[in-house]
């Protein structure tokens, strides 16, 4: 089952097809219809999205950002089902974080270090990802670090995410993202330490359904996959 975040691979053949299906990207004109045409042929993959009421059935809900100087759309389209697109490794924060900005190296030291001793490597999407993947410019003065947790357990939670929030305060970046469930479903790390913090309650989670509420007591059910 493909999970909301994951990285596919994408041939060109594909590619064509996807852009002979969607009009708004066949028909994008320009540098930006350059870079669309040529994202396959470059080697780049495309990301797993959660499905919109109008996608088709026989096909899988993907999308791809563009950087900002090249207007910042979020481009969603269906990408064929067959041949299977390959499934790529989630990329962590260790190995995307050569493109980081020089102000962010000492963060993204201590959060390599945290995922080791939590035992739960950081996984970045957003800004970041795109950048280490692509080469192009979607780092900005304003942008986010966006991060993965799997984390396996509330007592790992509990012990990770108030270091995470710590290391927030001192960064001179917001620390964005979901502490990633055993169903693949994610739900804000923020939100899950108020949780945690008072006891209880629930929390909205993102799936690929849509989004829910869940009880905090029950998002550690099961084994982590």
């Amino acid at each position: 089952m493909l999970r909301r975040h994951e990285l596919l691979g994408v041939t060109e053949r594909a590619w064509r097809t996807v852009r002979n299906g969607y009009p708004a990207l066949d028909g994008l004109h320009g540098r930006v219809g350059d870079l669309v045409a040529g994202w396959a042929r470059n080697g780049w993959p495309v990301m797993v999205r959660r499905p919109a009421p109008d996608d088709a059935r026989n096909a899988i809900p993907a999308g791809l950002p563009l950087p900002p100087e090249y207007g910042k759309l979020r481009l969603a389209f269906g990408l064929p089902k067959n041949p299977a697109p390959a499934r790529l490794a989630p990329v962590l924060l260790h190995d995307a974080r050569q493109v980081a900005p020089d102000a962010w190296q000492p963060t993204i030291s201590l959060l390599v270090r945290l995922g080791e001793l939590a035992g739960s490597p950081p996984r970045v999407f957003g800004a970041l990802l795109w950048q280490h993947l692509t080469g192009l410019h979607y780092l900005h003065s304003q942008s986010d670090l966006d991060l993965l947790w799997a984390v396996p357990d509330r007592p790992t939670a509990a012990a990770l995410l108030p270091v995470l929030r710590y290391l927030e305060e001192t960064a001179p970046m917001r620390l964005d993202g979901e502490v990633l469930l055993a169903d693949g479903a994610g739900v804000n790390w923020r939100e899950l330490l108020e949780a945690i913090e008072r006891h209880g309650g629930d929390v909205l989670v993102k799936t690929m359904q849509g989004v829910e509420t869940r009880r905090t007591s029950s998002l550690f059910d099961g084994n982590l996959l």
